[in-house]
């Protein structure tokens, strides 16, 4: 990796982190068109950088997570379904990071689901986080897990999860945006630990390039905040629909690229 691809994979990662498109999909495509390769270290970055944007959320909603001990419960509960599922089905999920077909199919179907999903569920109770329960917060986490399939979108299955459980479409991102904080900070911490075991910390090659772990956090920072708020904004105007659109055609891109024999074999 040299210093523009850090830059241009943290600057994706901070945008689409919090979209309904997949910020690990665009970052498996947008790799595989830089050339980059999947070593270690690559992989960690990705990870890495997905912190710094979680981050944001933790910075423009601090209120929040300072309100009561609840809320913290609440998020427990969610990122319980994740936590078992990611143990259990990690050596599955890390072959279907390296495949953009994947990412393609899982983006086209995702869209068609987004393209409707503001009818199916346009009769909310809930409007704020505080009105969720325990149950309806498990029932998130379990629609959340769907997104270890690249593709598919965390912010996506965890706001589809939630409107279906009655919240607005305000709340359900705004959750979605909390239970990213303990799912993406416990993956990074796996995930860093992985790394210490394999003794890579310790190699030439990971001192020299620790520097861009510490660049791409700081850029997937700083653009996550202005997306967050950028997307409340829109959803709250729009819906869910050209968000929809966009990953179908996405997706049908990267299918017609994938079979032209591209890089992105």
């Amino acid at each position: 990796m040299n210093i523009f691809q850090v830059i241009i994979l943290a600057v994706i990662e901070g945008i689409t982190e919090f979209l309904p498109v997949s910020s690990t999909g665009h970052m498996v495509v947008a790799s595989a068109l830089m050339g980059i390769g999947t070593d270690e270290f690559v992989k960690l970055f990705e990870v890495v950088i997905q912190l710094g944007a979680i981050l944001a959320v933790v910075a423009l909603y601090f209120k929040r997570f300072v309100r009561s001990v609840d809320f913290y419960i609440k998020l427990v509960i969610a990122v319980i379904p994740a936590v078992i599922a990611g143990l259990l089905l990690k050596k599955y999920i890390d072959i279907l990071l390296e495949s953009p077909l994947v990412v393609a199919i899982a983006l086209v179907v995702g869209g068609v689901i987004l393209l409707f999903v503001d009818d199916w569920f346009n009769r909310p109770v809930i409007k704020d986080e505080k009105n969720i329960n325990h149950m309806t917060a498990f029932k998130i986490g379990v629609f959340q897990c769907l997104a270890m399939v690249p593709g598919v979108s965390r912010s996506a299955a965890s706001i589809v999860g939630g409107m279906s459980q009655k919240l607005s479409r305000t709340a359900a991102a705004e959750f979605s945006f909390f239970l990213a904080v303990p799912t993406m900070f416990g993956a990074t911490v796996k995930d860093l630990w992985d790394f210490k075991k394999k003794g890579l910390f310790d190699t030439p090659h990971f001192h020299q390039d620790i520097k861009f772990l510490i660049i791409g956090s700081v850029v997937a920072f700083i653009v996550a905040m202005i997306a967050i708020k950028s997307f409340i904004t829109f959803l709250e105007k729009r819906g869910f629909k050209l968000f929809g659109l966009y990953r179908i055609v996405a997706g049908i891109i990267i299918i017609i690229i994938y079979f032209a024999g591209s890089a992105l074999h």
